[in-house]
């Protein structure tokens, strides 16, 4: 087993022994170590990797981005890894707003392992980021496409706006996030380490940026039975984006982010994200 360096890339090469999963780590653009998990599709080589963005607690080992990771991987390439605050990552989360960065390194590190087509994915606050970077780093923000440019995105669970507290659960999440007890809650019985600096300046919002998305496909996905986040909020985003411009999935019975994403609609996802 040897460890390649790879530019900002590093990643344990295990090819020589196994076709199963690699580990790696990357920097961000500002200097944050990220830990990755690239795992090849199931079926045989395929151009197509998909990213996927984790929710705010989450991790590249939870149960559920395994889940998710196992059901994608049946249809391409998979890249998981925990955002920064997280899981083994280094850093404090920004709850949406650096971690950009850190899904713009996915995408880019997909891309260097020869995948010409990488979309992405992402759960309530990963949802979110997926819509901002699809934003701001598709052809509308830029001049040429970037190699951290996505081609097609799913958000799912994720809010319209920021600061939304109309929810119990986002009412204690704000106290988890805003409070010195919070965050000392979040970091030893959540395993999240959170910035204590409020945003300054506030981030492009989720519904600020779908506009910027197109051509971009997107879908947006939302449970009918979201503890967090009302129907209103999908709405606003499809809306949002412009006549024509997203497919809106309104799942009957169906909770909150990744932990309440069935097989089916896993597979079903899976199915869009490779249609292109």
């Amino acid at each position: 087993m040897s460890s390649l360096g790879e530019g900002r890339f590093h990643t344990v090469d295990v090819a020589k022994i196994t076709s199963g999963p690699r580990r790696a780590t990357f920097l961000t653009s500002d200097g944050v170590r990220i830990e990755a998990l690239f795992e090849p599709c199931s079926a045989g080589p395929a151009d197509t990797a998909i990213v996927v963005a984790h929710g705010f607690t989450g991790s590249v080992d939870r149960p559920a981005v395994r889940r998710a990771a196992r059901a994608f991987a049946r249809y391409a390439a998979v890249v998981t890894f925990s955002f920064r605050g997280h899981g083994r990552s280094g850093g404090r989360s920004t709850v949406g707003d650096r971690e950009v960065l850190d899904l713009a390194a996915a995408v880019e590190w997909a891309r260097s392992l020869g995948h010409g087509r990488v979309v992405t994915v992402g759960f309530s606050m990963g949802g979110s980021v997926v819509l901002r970077h699809a934003a701001l780093y598709g052809s509308q923000m830029h001049e040429g496409r970037t190699e951290a440019r996505t081609d097609a995105v799913v958000s799912v669970s994720a809010p319209a706006r920021w600061y939304y507290r109309g929810t119990a659960p986002m009412r204690r999440l704000h106290w988890v996030v805003t409070r010195p007890t919070g965050r000392l809650v979040g970091r030893y019985g959540f395993r999240t380490r959170i910035h204590h600096r409020d945003w300054d300046p506030v981030p492009l919002s989720p519904v600020e940026s779908v506009p910027l998305i197109a051509p971009t496909p997107l879908l947006i996905v939302h449970g009918d039975s979201d503890p967090y986040f009302p129907l209103d909020h999908p709405r606003m985003l499809a809306a949002a984006a412009g006549e024509g411009a997203a497919e809106l999935w309104l799942e009957p019975g169906m909770g909150h982010a990744e932990n309440a994403a069935d097989e089916a609609l896993l597979r079903r996802l899976g199915d869009w994200l490779t249609a292109g």
